[in-house]
Formats: structure tokens, C-alpha cells, sequence
């Protein structure tokens, strides 16, 4: 890939205080107290570009994205946004905690060059096109790139290992811990040595795309739109798949709104193409032990396709795949790498194949609610199966890196929400402004209501 360096826009301390305070997670995973949150916690927190508030009077003149560019512009003006002196790459240092075990994640932002899919670079997940309309939107309202796109690529070598070492010797200019406690640390990277040294690495490297995919075919499109040179390339966030601290956590599937949902029904259905076994259970404490008999299942056997499933009758259940042969026969058009995928199988021979929650509905997600694995999620979901908000909840195991690489290398899409990358990359890291002129906004605001302006 071609990798350059870049004068990137960031938060002056001297004006807004700790920058720390001025960044934000990415856009889509900001729901409404979130937001509050934010605008809260400083007055030029990024939230008001990438998740800005939608209004009643919202007008094609006056709205989330004119809104978006009027902070930008201000943030500018004042100061509170300074560009960099000299091109840089930047050091972006996480560091976390998973049950007990600690984790240093690393990468590095730079701009890469823009690549249609197939050339170099790879997608792992399906779009929604709501979601690309909102962020096209925002980009011509805006002419900046907002927020990060994580990236993979393999390298044995670890050439950003010496670079991000390097670069840690020196004071960060964003050192922050967030709510879930992860710290984010941002060093600037503006030797010559160590910029060439990462461009010359990337230069012939594959990317995969976990996480942005929105995001990404936006560039695309915005590049396509202006056939503007600056637009060619985009400000993504690169981690080597070898990186010890890159995690993936599951993504739980709740089942609601189920016509006639019969567990009975659907485990008899089942039976011929997986081996179910139940944890039954009495008591509070018996129930512990059946959750936790139920998620050992799931680990011993990880390298098969196994749920657990939850549905509020006494019981928890690990139901796994007997042979892969029914997912051959269900889905040939599909590479072995994606016939194995849990996803793919949970999707093909469950929901879609015994519950009628096909392609149209996953969209539009009128049967599906997704819950992150972090936390107390176990709980909460088995909570909302309990109190008859959820009829159900399928429990997975992560996906592996491998399969990433592997569905990418078939040039095959998984189903959204495959992956979860943890902990997410905080757009307002660093910011860069295209000289483009900008482009009246449709109104399309974070509720995704279309009118023409």
C-alpha cells in the first residue's frame, strides 16, 4: 500500500486543556447518553462532528452536518485545532484489560492510498448503505477525515515495533483513560528515518479492513465524487496482525419480536445437524453452574461451530455443529473458510434456515439485537431473556484472525458484527483537512431521514 505522511490537525492543550478530553469513540457506537457525555465533558469534544445532535428544525440550511463544519471551522479559527509544523506519522499506543489479563495494542496513523476491493485492499464485513450516506454527508459538509479506519497487515519483521518503541521514549501528546478504562496514548512520528522505514515496509503489503468499512467505501465514494487528488488518499490506522495485544471479543446475538418462538420447536428442528446438550438447572446457584458448564463447552470445543443458547426455560444449551457437510450443501457458492465461519453457520442453518431471519431482516435488524461481549454482557443478556424483553440469545465464541485473513483472502464478506475488535480506535486523535471546497449537505441526519435539499 501506498503509505505518506501527514500534516495532521490536532487539539492545543493551551486551549481546550487535556486533548484527552476532546477525543471520542467512533461514531456508531454513541447512543444517546453517550453523546450527552461528551458534549459534556469539553466544549470541543469531536462528538459534535462525528454524532452531532439532531434538531426538530433541522432545515437543509441548518443541521448535523452544517453544524459539524461550523465547529470545525471554529475549532480552527480559535486555535483549538492547530496543525502540525512538519509532515508525521503518529504512534497510537492502547493499553487494556480482559478478565484478569492485561494488553498493549499499537499501531500507527498515516494516509494510505485509496484502493478499490481486490487491490490490495480486502473488506471482512458487509455495509449498510444508511450508514455510508450519513458519513457522505458529513465529508462534503466537512472536507475532513474524522475519524480513524483500523487496518491490517501482516509483517513478520515488526518493522512498526522499533518505530512505536522509538516513538514512546518521548512525552505523548494524548496520554487519556477512557471509561472503560483503557488508556490511549498518541505519540507524533516526524523523523525521516522512521517515516520511510514504515512507508518502504508498507509498500508492498495487503490490508484487511477490521473495522471502518463504512467509513472506507465512503472515501471511496467521496474520491469518486471530487476526483480531487487529496481525496485519493485517506487517514487510516495500521496494526500488524502479529501485534500481541490485537483482540477480538464476540458479538452476542438477542433474538426479539418473534412471532410464535417456540425453543421446543426450534431444538427438534435442530437435531439432525447439531448435537445439542442441555445444562438444566433449579436454583440461582444451579444456574450458575450450567452457565458456566455451558461457556466451558464452548471453549474446549472452539475450534468447531458451537453456540450456547439461552432462552429463559431453566436450561442453557451448547449446540454444536455435527459435520461440515450440512453448511457444503446449504451454501456451495460459499469458500470452505466461510462455510466454517460461526457466524455464517448461525446465520445459514439457524436463523435464517429454522427462524425465518433472513438477509432483509439481519439489515434491517427487526429480530436482532447485537450485544458487545464486555463487561457484565453475559448478564445483561440472560437479564433481558428473563424479564421477557429478549426471547432469546444465542452466545459465540470469537472470531480468530485467521478466519479474518482467510474470508478476506476469498474475497468473501462476513455478516456484520463478526468481528469485534477491542478496545475501538478514538476518532479526534488526529484530524485531516482537505483542501476541497465543500459541498452543501443533503439533510440526512444521524436518524438517517432523507430529503433533498
Amino acid at each position: 500500500m501506498d503509505i505518506k505522511a501527514f500534516k495532521a490537525y490536532r487539539f492545543n492543550k493551551d486551549i481546550v486543556g487535556n486533548p484527552g478530553d476532546c477525543i471520542a469513540p467512533p461514531y456508531d457506537v454513541i447512543d444517546s447518553s453517550m453523546q450527552d457525555e461528551f458534549y459534556d465533558r469539553n466544549a470541543c469534544n469531536i462528538v459534535r462532528a462525528i454524532k452531532g445532535k439532531a434538531d426538530v428544525d433541522d432545515s437543509c440550511d441548518s443541521n448535523v452536518y452544517t453544524r459539524a463544519a461550523e465547529y470545525l471551522d471554529n475549532a480552527v479559527e480559535s486555535g483549538a485545532l492547530v496543525q502540525e509544523d512538519k509532515d508525521a506519522i503518529y504512534a497510537y499506543v492502547q493499553d487494556f484489560e480482559i478478565a484478569g489479563k492485561t494488553f498493549e495494542r499499537s499501531g500507527i496513523i498515516a494516509c494510505g492510498k485509496l484502493r478499490a476491493f481486490g487491490e490490495g485492499v480486502q473488506p471482512h464485513e458487509k455495509t449498510l448503505e444508511g450508514p455510508k450516506a450519513d458519513r457522505l454527508s458529513l465529508t462534503r459538509a466537512t472536507g475532513c477525515q474524522l475519524g480513524q479506519i483500523f487496518m491490517l497487515y501482516d509483517d513478520p519483521q515488526n518493522v512498526d515495533r522499533q518505530i512505536i518503541s522509538g516513538a514512546m521514549q518521548s512525552k505523548p501528546v494524548i496520554d487519556t483513560v477512557d471509561e472503560h478504562d483503557v488508556r490511549h496514548r498518541l505519540f507524533v512520528v516526524d523523523e525521516q528515518n522512521s517515516i520511510d522505514a514504515f512507508v518502504a515496509m508498507m509498500a508492498d503489503k495487503q490490508v484487511v479492513i477490521a473495522d471502518g468499512h463504512h467509513r472506507y467505501e465512503t472515501a471511496l465514494n467521496y474520491w469518486a465524487e471530487t476526483q480531487n487528488e487529496q481525496a485519493s488518499y485517506q487517514m487510516l490506522t495500521f496494526v500488524n496482525m502479529r501485534n500481541e495485544g490485537l483482540v477480538i471479543q464476540p458479538t452476542h446475538r438477542l433474538l426479539r419480536d418473534m412471532a410464535d418462538f417456540d425453543l421446543n420447536a426450534l431444538l427438534d428442528g435442530l437435531k439432525d445437524e447439531f448435537e445439542i446438550t442441555e445444562f438444566a438447572f433449579t436454583s440461582d446457584a444451579e444456574c450458575q453452574e450450567a452457565r458456566k458448564q455451558m461457556f466451558e463447552m464452548m471453549q474446549n470445543k472452539a475450534d468447531q461451530n458451537i453456540f450456547g443458547l439461552y432462552a429463559g426455560t431453566n436450561a442453557f444449551y451448547a449446540v454444536l455443529l455435527k459435520d461440515s457437510k450440512f453448511m457444503a450443501q446449504l451454501c456451495p457458492e460459499m469458500s470452505e473458510a466461510g462455510q466454517r465461519l460461526d457466524v455464517n453457520v448461525l446465520h445459514k442453518l439457524i436463523l435464517e434456515k429454522r427462524l425465518g431471519i433472513g438477509d432483509a431482516k439481519l439489515a434491517s435488524q427487526s429480530n436482532l439485537v447485537y450485544i458487545k461481549d464486555l463487561g457484565d454482557a453475559i448478564d445483561r443478556s440472560v437479564a433481558k431473556v428473563d424479564s421477557g424483553e429478549s426471547q432469546g440469545v444465542f452466545f459465540m465464541n470469537s472470531t480468530r484472525i485467521e478466519q479474518v485473513q482467510d474470508v478476506a483472502a476469498a474475497g468473501e464478506k462476513m455478516p456484520q458484527k463478526s468481528t469485534f475488535f477491542y478496545p475501538k480506535i478514538f476518532s479526534g486523535l488526529t484530524i485531516r483537512k482537505l483542501d476541497i471546497e465543500k459541498i452543501k449537505p443533503q439533510l440526512s441526519n444521524n436518524n438517517l431521514i432523507e430529503q433533498e435539499c
